[in-house]
Formats: C-alpha cells, structure tokens, sequence
C-alpha cells in the first residue's frame, strides 16, 4: 500500500461511477484492481444495464431466440466484479444505445432521465458508501455516448450536493467526498507512444486510436503506476465476452509492451477539498479520512 493509503485513519473508499457494463473494465480498471488489492474498498457503480448492446464478438455464439442482453450483460458484469476484486451496483437506468446521428433517443432511457432524479439516486449510493474519492468521465463522456456524457453530469452533481444536508434530504446523512477526478481510457498522447513504438518494432499493424477516441489532449495531472494490474484488466474485459472480441483492437498491442510504454492510467482531478500537488502519482495522495463527511467549501481544480 503507498504511504498516501498508509496514513489513511480508516479504510479508504473508491466509488468509480461508469455507463454501462464493461466501461468499468475498459476504463480505470487497473487501477480500480491495484487499490483492491491493496486494501481499498472499490465501489462500481453502474448507471444502466448495457440492454440496448448487441453481440458485438464474433466469436461468442449467439443464443437461439430471444436475448435478454440485460440478462446477458449481468452474469458478465458479476464475472468482471469478481475479476477486479471490486463490489459493483447498479443505479437503475435503462441504456440509451448510440443513436444514428439525428435519431431520437429512446423513452425511458437514462439519457433521457430527469437529471435531478438521477443525481438523487446517485447521491444515496454515496451517502450510503461513503467514498473518499470518486472518478468519472471527462464532460465529453470519455466519448460522446449519451450515457457517458449523463454520467459525467450527475457524477460531478452528485459530488457537490452529497456533502449538503438540504439537497437531496431524503438520501441519507450527508457524506462529502473529498476528491473527483476523470478517467482517461485512452487519449492521443498514450495512443501516439503505443503506435511509435509499434513501428519501432516493425509491426506491420500499428496501433489504430479506436474510432470513437477523442482528439483533444485533455490536462492529465495524475499518472497511477499499475502495470502490474494490466493483465488483470485484461481478463476482466474478456469477462465481457458478448462485447469484447479478444482478437479484437482492445488487444491489438501486446501487454508486455504497454507495460514497457505506457505504465500508467491516467485522469485529470476535477475537484479537490484537500491540498494537492501536482502532478500526482496516486488517487488518494492528501487524503486523510479526519473530518471526511463534512460539507466542508468547495474548491474547485
């Protein structure tokens, strides 16, 4: 455990609110597994059952008649819990898919969700966990699915009203986590190190930014070493067998090398209540749970 973990009074809390089944693997999930392993209590939450996936694997075989995905999507997601060493809930919602661009949204999808509701759900799970730190996506959501982009605002929503005991009263006693940051699957910077050091090797199949990766450089403050947790990561994204094809571009560069390149997962702290400096190398550096739970001022990053 780093000395930052060390000198935490009681044990420290993760929450990592995600969209859908499998984000929780393909984003963070080595560091979420490195904090398991070293004692953390890592809570993922996520806002909607993947119901509108399909089966994205080719080599998974589909069932005869017909798919409950959200079923499907369940027994996989319990796989991938239990892979990471992470306890995992579900906030409700049902998923929006990824609209055609200017198709409508589907009723009754969490894009479409009343944004205050949703907040107050999530504020509970807060107030009822009690996370010392909580990770999201960056206001693009990562990428822009509607789900993502909802997930990002009621995290940071929920962050600021759970530590107010007149917002969301019938939530629970407040609980005011102290730090919020964005994860970072993949960003230009690391896809660029990946790709350079694939042609070095003289690979005749360089690395491909998945087509949905976001262009703009985002502000990386915090590097988390994890190497060691890449494989694991790795088997918990297999978990996800109807979604994830394991000859697929999730595994286009070899371990080892991303291991050698790039060792690290990296966010951006949003929010802070305690003094930082920058950059960090750890999600709770300054964390402390002595007086953990107060409304205390916001200060923003």
């Amino acid at each position: 455990m780093s000395g930052a973990l060390a000198r935490v009074a009681a044990r420290p809390r993760l929450m990592a609110v995600h969209a859908h089944p499998d984000d929780e693997s393909s984003k963070g999930a080595a560091t979420t597994a490195r904090y398991a392993a070293e004692g953390v209590d890592v809570l993922v939450v996520t806002c909607t059952g993947g119901e509108r996936g399909s089966f994205l694997n080719p080599s998974c075989p589909r069932p005869p008649g017909p798919v409950d995905m959200a079923t499907v999507r369940a027994r996989e997601m319990a796989r991938a819990r239990r892979i990471l060493g992470v306890r995992q809930t579900w906030l409700g919602y049902r998923d929006s898919g990824l609209p055609e661009h200017g198709e409508p949204l589907p009723a009754g999808c969490f894009a479409r969700a009343d944004p205050g509701a949703a907040t107050g759900r999530l504020v509970r799970l807060i107030r009822r966990f009690r996370p010392h730190v909580v990770t999201t996506y960056d206001e693009d959501g990562g990428y822009p699915h509607p789900d993502h982009v909802m997930a990002h605002r009621i995290a940071v929503a929920a962050f600021e009203a759970a530590g107010d005991g007149g917002a969301h009263p019938g939530a629970g006693p407040p609980w005011q986590p102290l730090k919020l940051y964005y994860n970072h699957g993949s960003h230009p910077e690391r896809s660029a190190a990946l790709h350079r050091a694939l042609l070095r090797r003289g690979s005749t199949a360089p690395y491909a930014p998945l087509p949905c990766e976001p262009v703009r450089r985002p502000d990386i403050t915090t590097r988390v070493p994890c190497a060691a947790w890449f494989p694991v990561r790795d088997r918990a994204l297999r978990a996800h067998v109807s979604q994830v094809d394991p000859d697929g571009v999730w595994f286009a560069v070899p371990t080892p090398l991303q291991q050698e390149v790039w060792p690290t997962e990296d966010y951006t702290l949003a929010r802070s209540l305690v003094p930082v400096a920058l950059p960090e190398d750890d999600l709770f550096a300054g964390v402390t749970t002595a007086g953990a739970g107060r409304p205390p001022v916001m200060a923003g990053m």
